[in-house]
């Protein structure tokens, strides 16, 4: 059943107990539960870089402050690497996300599963702790779609999952279509660069709104 997905996932998955007979929240942390863009801009202004706002990708729009040129394609990964290194365990947690969550862990199960470099897991996990968000995390590696049909598969109640990232909205669709998929981007700018992803089942704005959202689906059965 864990065929497809990445050996440093198959054991945090293990560590897991869902009970299949409670609704289960899947969703992911950056520009869901945590400022990713926030504390990225405050990053590159320590590197003297800036972000450029034209689309929603990262290569091309890491730019340097002295001739405004993109830092070149093959740094961003290094680049990314020393921001988790330094900002995983301290990313501003989104407006709402903590306390919509409890309210929902009252009903649900939750999963954090982010695409965090598994290094940094510890990190981030402390990030949630301390943020009002103490749920297991899984430190994904690769799309979402096969580990969330896994941790859903046995489910009598629906599956929720919740993203800011199209791909990871199309990878879920491929492999467990029978959860109801919630695209949500937390920063303003990010969001508006970005329409709806197209195979999300709803595009939600706020934490209110997903909550209200999730909770109507429950409700309905």
């Amino acid at each position: 059943m864990t065929n497809g997905i990445h050996e440093d996932v198959i054991p945090q998955i293990d560590a897991i107990t869902i009970q299949t007979d409670r609704p289960l929240i899947i969703t992911d942390a950056d520009e869901v539960l945590f400022g990713f863009m926030q504390g990225l801009e405050i990053f590159l202004e320590e590197q003297e870089m800036f972000f450029d706002w034209t689309s929603f990708a990262l290569h091309g729009n890491i730019r340097q402050k002295s001739d405004k040129k993109p830092v070149e394609a093959e740094k961003i990964p290094g680049l990314l690497e020393q921001f988790f290194d330094e900002y995983a365990h301290r990313l501003p947690p989104v407006d709402g996300a903590a306390e919509h969550l409890q309210k929902l862990s009252e009903t649900a199960q939750i999963v954090v599963l982010s695409n965090v470099p598994p290094k940094f897991a510890a990190k981030r996990r402390e990030s949630l702790v301390k943020s009002g968000m103490d749920f297991p995390l899984i430190a994904n590696v690769g799309p979402k779609g096969r580990v969330v049909n896994y941790l859903s598969r046995n489910l009598s109640k629906p599956a929720f999952f919740i993203d800011d990232i199209p791909t990871n909205h199309s990878s879920v669709f491929k492999h467990a279509t029978h959860v109801h998929r919630l695209h949500y981007i937390a920063d303003d700018r990010l969001a508006k660069l970005l329409e709806p992803a197209e195979h999300s089942t709803a595009r939600l704005d706020s934490w209110p709104e997903l909550y209200g959202h999730i909770l109507d689906v429950i409700d309905k059965g």
